[in-house]
Parts: C-alpha cells; sequence; structure tokens
C-alpha cells in the first residue's frame, strides 16, 4: 500500500487495529472527537480535523476497501468532502452564510452535552429550538453548487410587540419571584444532606423582566408562528450525507438567541455516474476491433462529452483519467479526476463471415505471424 508522506494511517489515528469492525471504530471516533474538539478546554482543532478525516473514509465500506489498497491516494485526496480547519467554524464565502458540516450519527447532541452548558444553569441566555430540514440535490447539482430555497414555518419574534412579550404603550417590570435575577434557588436532597441549586425562574424564563401587559398577539410569549423563505447557498462539491448548519436561523426565543437550521443533504444516484470524494467515476464500452486497432470515443461527464483516445491493444478493465472533470473541493477552485474505464464487448453471436475471419485470425496468431 503506497501512502502518502504527509499524512497519518487512519487507523493509527482513530487508535484502532484494521481489524477493527464498524462499531469499534464508531466508538473510538466519538471518544477522540469529545477528547480533542476545539470548543473543549485542551481542545486541539488540528487533532479534531484529523480525527474526521479518518472516521469519514474507514465508516464507509467502499472508501475503506480502497484506503486498505492503495492507501490516501485510493480515497481521492478528499476524504469527508476534504474541507479544511474546524468543521464546526463555518464556511466563508457563500453570500454571507455561516455553514457549518456535520458528521451524522448523533453528534450534535454529544457535543451540545459536553459544550453547550446545561439548561437551568444560574444566568445563562436561552437560547431558541434548533429546526431541522432537508434537501434533494440532483448529482450535478451537488458538484457545481446550487441555490435552493427552504420554505418554513417556524416560531420567530412577533412583530407586534418585536419580541419582548409586553403590549406595545407598555413596559417591561423586575420579575417579582427572582427580583430580576433570572433565576431561583431549588433545595433538594441527597445522599449528603440539603443542596440548593440555581434554576430558571418559572415565571419570567431567565429573563429577570416581565411584561406590565401581555402582547395581545403572541400572548407575551415575544414568539409567533411564522411562515419564513430562505435562500439557501449550497457550495460545490458537496456530498450525499452532509449536514450544512446555518447559525440563527432555528426557531425565536424571547429574550434569547435564535436556534440553529441544520440542513441535511440527499443526493439523488446519477444513471451513468458514480462519486468517491474528488472523483467521478463512469465506464464506456468498445467492440474487440476498436480494442485491438485503438480509436477515438466520446465520453459524456459532467461537463458535456470530452473526446478521448484509445490507443490500440487496450485491454478490458484499463482507466483512463480526465484530469479536472471530477468534483470541486470544497473550498478550493480545483477539481478531481474523471475516471473512465473501459469494457471491451465480447460479441456473442457471429455471422459465417465474422467466424471464418477470426478463425483465420487464430490460425495466423498461433502460426507466430504476429510476433
Amino acid at each position: 500500500m503506497i501512502e502518502s508522506m504527509d499524512k497519518r494511517d487512519y487507523y493509527e489515528v482513530l487508535g484502532v487495529p484494521k481489524t477493527a469492525s464498524d462499531d469499534e471504530i464508531k466508538k473510538a471516533f466519538r471518544k477522540l472527537a469529545i477528547q480533542y474538539h476545539p470548543d473543549k478546554q485542551g481542545g486541539d482543532e488540528a487533532k479534531f480535523k484529523e480525527i474526521n478525516e479518518a472516521y469519514e473514509v474507514l465508516k464507509d465500506k467502499q472508501k475503506r476497501q480502497r484506503y486498505d489498497q492503495f492507501g490516501h491516494a485510493g480515497v481521492g485526496g478528499a476524504a469527508g468532502g476534504g474541507f479544511s480547519g474546524n468543521p464546526f467554524e463555518g464556511f466563508g464565502g457563500f453570500g454571507g452564510q455561516n455553514i457549518n458540516f456535520d458528521f451524522g450519527g448523533g453528534l450534535g447532541d454529544i457535543f451540545s452535552q459536553f459544550f453547550g452548558g446545561m439548561a437551568g444553569g444560574s444566568g445563562e441566555r436561552q437560547r431558541g429550538r434548533d429546526v431541522e430540514a432537508s434537501v434533494t440535490l440532483t448529482f450535478e447539482e451537488a458538484v457545481f453548487g446550487v441555490e435552493k430555497k427552504l420554505d418554513l414555518t417556524l416560531d420567530d419574534t412577533c412583530e407586534h410587540c418585536h419580541g419582548n412579550g409586553a403590549e406595545p404603550g407598555y413596559s417591561l417590570k423586575t420579575c417579582p419571584d427572582c427580583k430580576g435575577s433570572g433565576h431561583q434557588m431549588r433545595t433538594m436532597n441527597s445522599l449528603f444532606g440539603q443542596i440548593q441549586q440555581p434554576v430558571v425562574c418559572t415565571t419570567c424564563h431567565g429573563k429577570g423582566q416581565i411584561p406590565e401587559k401581555n402582547c395581545s398577539v403572541c400572548g407575551g410569549t415575544g414568539t409567533t408562528r411564522q411562515h419564513r423563505t430562505i435562500t439557501l447557498k449550497v457550495p460545490a462539491g458537496i456530498d450525499d450525507g452532509a449536514t450544512i448548519r446555518l447559525r440563527e436561523q432555528g426557531e425565536a426565543i424571547s429574550g434569547g438567541q435564535k436556534g440553529d437550521l441544520y440542513v441535511h443533504i440527499r443526493v439523488k444516484a446519477h444513471k451513468k455516474f458514480t462519486r468517491e470524494g474528488d472523483i467521478i467515476l463512469s465506464e464506456e464500452h468498445i467492440s474487440m476491433v476498436e480494442a485491438a486497432l485503438g480509436t477515438e470515443i466520446d465520453v459524456a461527464t459532467v461537463d458535456g462529452n470530452v473526446r478521448m483516445k484509445i490507443p490500440a491493444g487496450t485491454q478490458s478493465g484499463t482507466d483512463f483519467k480526465l484530469s479536472g472533470h471530477g468534483v470541486t473541493h470544497l473550498q478550493r477552485t480545483s477539481r478531481g479526476p474523471h475516471i473512465v474505464n473501459i469494457v471491451v464487448d465480447t460479441p456473442t453471436k457471429l455471422s459465417k463471415k465474422q467466424k471464418e475471419l477470426l478463425e483465420q485470425f487464430d490460425g495466423a496468431r498461433k502460426r507466430g505471424l504476429f510476433g
């Protein structure tokens, strides 16, 4: 197996043997991802990226098989979409959208437990609910990028009271139960005696203030159910199963920060093309005569037909590379190759004349006339 000099072995990165099961790989990844997450004290962004890259290859049976056979070169150099940096920090350059890629498998829930704080903590600002949506793309849209309209119905800031929950003309007053602190002390019994713990005030929901008179539209909640259309700019090179995170595009909450919108990407299968990272794969059929004598054929690519030369003596199963006709690397303008696999068709039905010609050819071959 040929290895890249600047990349560590993916099994070594996750600390598992090459015989590891899918479950063992997943457990190793989750443990390391939590340990080295950049938002955690002592986290390491470079290691976190490396761990994610290794997992994106080893969790996929086909990618893992290619990696076991050819090393890093076998997965197109674009594990997990090939993005660089912390995947939770978002991409720039997409019309101001703050885009993040998630891994799937519930990691968002895991990280929120460790790094998102605990609801009900003292003085913590509340946050609106996260929203999930899905978008289906064609193969070409995933390769080149596209804009999609998302029609959502969610809790958004009340336009009548502008989100503070008070009827216009009335103001907010200090919460009488928490005296403006936003939390109350709750007494709990434990093995060590009674323990006092701060919890969010149930009257003002942590804001420290309540309306003098509730808004006549939202009833004091600060939000109403609304229809919203969002333009999603999908970057070129995105793959099936990716998740785009749009910060603060989720549901609103009075006095707090909006939640996030998570858009799950699904890519339709193509009739002719398949994809491995930044590589597009397809096959073309030629006859025995064309394989023996050589020919030129038109190869269908995502950019249209490309003329390709087939040299004389080409064997069935031979791969040819069309550079720059593959998938765009995320956050870069360069594109991977399109690999064309040649299939030489053997005729199943021959005319009498064709059979005679082939027998003459075979006889000449046996007599050594072709060297």
